[in-house]
């Protein structure tokens, strides 16, 4: 027998259908999948929960034959338009009902105009189990080593849990917006170099810093994952050496627009630059010039720095290649 309440935590959807394939209780993984909740869920059929009528003939098949039955790469819709592909899993129990279980492989975001950050939502739901595991050896390692600088590593391990915890929730709850504050560049890219130079191998950072840079508006946490996408993207393309530069410009043209004032950020590596057929498309999702590349990096990147009203451009050659970020100063005074 099902014991529910002990489902709930599960990062798999899951749901249980009646005999006549109306939903009775699904946990909350797959309400977020779907973007709904329990209350305006209970009683749909799997055809209009799902939104896809090909699942009802092989639902009645599993139920009539009473066995498992495998359905691969079945393009489903949610809220907002949005499309993805999942495995489902149909499952009959003895007492006449059936339970689904759904396994995202991908959302769909490019073909229905979606962000990126909807594509990550799957990947949100497995990372908390492992970050929360990772935050609580850490806490109990700061507890039991009587080296400073041991308890401040693990200080960081902390804090960058934390930081990555408060992303996923909020791909998971849909708070596309950034949250928005005065944020001070420098504190960010110096919580940037601690994190590299923690590294085994750590590459060798420049600083190069306008020291009359105002705050810009930002969301700490969103910027704070840019500059490192930035920052990884530099040294598994092998670069031996990184210049982290700040400036102010003026008269910057994005787009249509020119901002009067900008934060100019530049991320200058020695590495071997951008491969010729990437160069059109390196910001376009699941783009990687690594046999082991997601392609997500810079993808998530360009889509922080538009979300904060500025761009993120690239240029390249052999031994030097350059991210630049702007963002707009004069939001700060608006």
């Amino acid at each position: 027998m099902l014991e529910l309440p002990k489902l709930d935590a599960l990062v798999t959807g899951l749901a249980v259908l009646d005999a006549q394939l109306r939903l009775e209780w699904m946990n909350p993984a797959l309400g977020e999948m779907l973007d709904t909740g329990p209350r305006t869920a209970i009683g749909q059929t799997l055809e209009s929960l799902l939104r896809e009528p090909s699942l009802t003939a092989p639902a009645q098949r599993a139920l009539s034959e009473r066995r498992v039955l495998q359905l691969r790469a079945i393009k489903l819709h949610s809220g907002h338009d949005r499309e993805w592909l999942a495995d489902l899993a149909l499952q009959p129990l003895a007492d006449g009902r059936l339970v689904v279980e759904v396994h995202v492989l991908a959302a769909e975001p490019v073909a229905s105009g979606m962000p990126l950050s909807a594509s990550l939502r799957g990947f949100a739901h497995e990372v908390k189990n492992p970050l929360a595991g990772l935050r609580g050896a850490a806490q109990l390692l700061q507890r039991r080593v009587g080296d400073e600088d041991l308890k401040a590593l693990a200080g960081m391990v902390i804090v960058e849990a934390d930081r990555l915890t408060a992303l996923a929730n909020r791909l998971l709850h849909h708070d596309g917006a950034p949250r928005l504050g005065p944020v001070n560049i420098h504190e960010r890219l110096e919580q940037l170099s601690d994190l590299l130079q923690a590294e085994p191998s750590p590459i060798r950072l420049r600083h190069d810093y306008d020291p009359s840079l105002p705050d810009v508006l930002g969301d700490a946490d969103r910027l704070q994952q840019l500059l490192l996408n930035l920052a990884r993207n530099a040294i598994e393309a092998g670069a031996l050496s990184l210049t982290l530069r700040t400036r102010v410009e003026h008269g910057v043209r994005l787009g249509e627009r020119v901002l009067r004032t900008a934060l100019r950020f530049d991320a200058i590596d020695d590495g071997p630059g951008v491969p010729a057929a990437l160069r059109s498309t390196l910001f376009e999702p699941l783009v990687s010039g690594r046999a082991d590349g997601s392609g997500l990096g810079l993808a998530l990147a360009r889509e922080i720095a538009r979300d904060h009203g500025g761009e993120l451009r690239y240029t390249s050659r052999p031994g030097e290649t350059t991210f630049t970020l702007y963002l707009p100063l004069e939001r700060v005074h608006d």
